[in-house]
């Protein structure tokens, strides 16, 4: 039996789409009917929810945005300059398969995808990134260009002292003897969300570097998502907001999404605190107390910031990013984000 895609709306079929969302090992909060939304809104895009069904039963879903200006097209998954965590391709009910028959599903829902491409969009440039769906090769059979990207992932597995242990000597030592009425790290509010992403945009723009995520989109996304779904992490000393890490949360999974940047130079408290270091620690140590498997550290491509995160003992973990269509389409994308 052939693998038909068909196009839910995001408004109308939201609850369905929730539904097979929550159904694929695949997916994180992203990928939700209400999280699309605020994408495709954040970035002036158009989406697009393709759901593969084999007779009755969902296989794979795969969630795009149309980004149209003028005369030419571009699909992307996730949208383009979004910032979003991990989107791209998942599949559902393919686990018991035998490898010939997962193959054989994975290539029929992935052409029927491609199918759909080109007869409703025929994009120009398609860019899409593969990070929880392991079996790319029909894209490179499909002729799109495939390059591998990386994160770091650390195993919440044994007790906590066997997690801290795993750790390197100078993160072990910063947690240990950090003293424990000196801070006080906890999950914040929809203002500490904007409060991490604000200083996230301080440091970039300190180093000169494009940041593109709207305190408003992340504001959002925290009131309209199931609760549990963003958790803002924050490290307060004497009361004063220090720094922070936005957590994304799926059912396996914590992902780092936003946050743990060097603290603001002009803070008017004094510490001696490894404040990143604590706030990775308590992310991790409550994700392995609620049952979590991993915390994806999102990224692991620029080697000052892979020391850091290196000392968690991480896995490191391949992604994918695939691309096809003309070259530069990328950077007017950059350019609309940058003036609109």
């Amino acid at each position: 039996m052939s693998i038909e895609v068909t196009e839910l709306d995001p408004w109308q079929d939201a609850d369905e789409w929730d539904r097979y969302v929550e159904r694929s090992d695949g997916t994180n909060p992203f990928f939700r009917a209400d999280a699309i939304r605020l994408q495709a809104q954040d970035t002036g895009t158009t989406p697009h929810l393709l759901v593969g069904f084999k007779g009755q039963e969902a296989v794979g879903i795969f969630p795009i945005f149309e980004f149209t200006r003028g005369p030419v097209t571009g699909a992307f998954s996730p949208a383009p300059q979004s910032w979003s965590c991990y989107l791209g391709p998942a599949l559902l009910n393919v686990d018991k398969l035998k490898q010939r028959k997962a193959d054989r599903r994975i290539e029929r829902f992935l052409e029927g995808c491609f199918e759909w491409l080109e007869t409703e969009l025929s994009p120009l440039y398609t860019r899409f990134v593969a990070a929880e769906f392991a079996d790319v090769r029909p894209f490179v059979w499909n002729e799109f260009d495939v390059e591998p990207e990386y994160t770091y992932v650390v195993d919440l597995e044994g007790s906590e002292d066997d997690l801290l242990d795993r750790f390197s000597s100078d993160a072990r030592s910063n947690i240990r003897n950090a003293d424990d009425d000196a801070y006080t790290i906890e999950e914040g509010d929809t203002d500490d969300v904007e409060r991490i992403v604000d200083q996230v945009a301080a440091r970039y723009e300190n180093q000169g570097r494009a940041f593109h995520l709207s305190p408003d989109f992340a504001r959002s996304l925290h009131r309209t998502l199931p609760d549990g779904s963003l958790r803002p992490y924050v490290c307060r000393v004497d009361g004063e907001f220090l720094g922070g890490i936005l957590v994304v949360e799926s059912e396996t999974t914590r992902y780092r999404w936003q946050g743990g940047v060097r603290p603001d130079a002009d803070t008017t408290v004094s510490t001696d605190l490894a404040i990143n270091d604590l706030l990775d620690w308590h992310v991790m140590r409550d994700g392995l107390r609620d049952g979590l498997e991993y915390y994806d550290l999102v990224g692991a491509g620029v080697p000052s910031i892979n020391r850091y995160k290196a000392k968690f003992n991480p896995r490191l973990v391949t992604n994918y990013v695939i691309t096809s269509g003309a070259f530069g389409f990328d950077l007017a994308v950059d350019r609309y984000r940058k003036y609109r």
